[in-house]
């Protein structure tokens, strides 16, 4: 697999697939729910689905295909690469 940029969750395309590498240098202030939902470094995903004007992604991930919705705010704390 080739590595490609890292990027913000909250800015990563739709129907990709990527993989979690960590978390912003901010992370005090990210909600629980991120990792206690398992999305964690070297946590494969894909973005099914984003909802217009900077509304909620709808985000699948893990072996056992987990589906998450998160706000912008929310994927701004995580960091990913995409993977080819």
């Amino acid at each position: 697999m080739k590595h490609k940029d890292l990027h913000k969750l909250s800015g990563f395309p739709k129907n990709r697939l990527g993989k979690i590498v960590g978390y912003d240098n901010d992370s005090l202030k990210m909600p629980n729910k991120i990792i206690e939902m398992g999305l964690l470094p070297e946590t494969f995903f894909k973005i099914l689905y984003q909802a217009p004007f900077r509304g909620p992604m709808y985000v699948e991930f893990g072996d056992e295909k987990s589906r998450i919705a998160l706000r912008e705010e929310e994927g701004d704390y995580i960091i990913v690469e995409e993977l080819n």
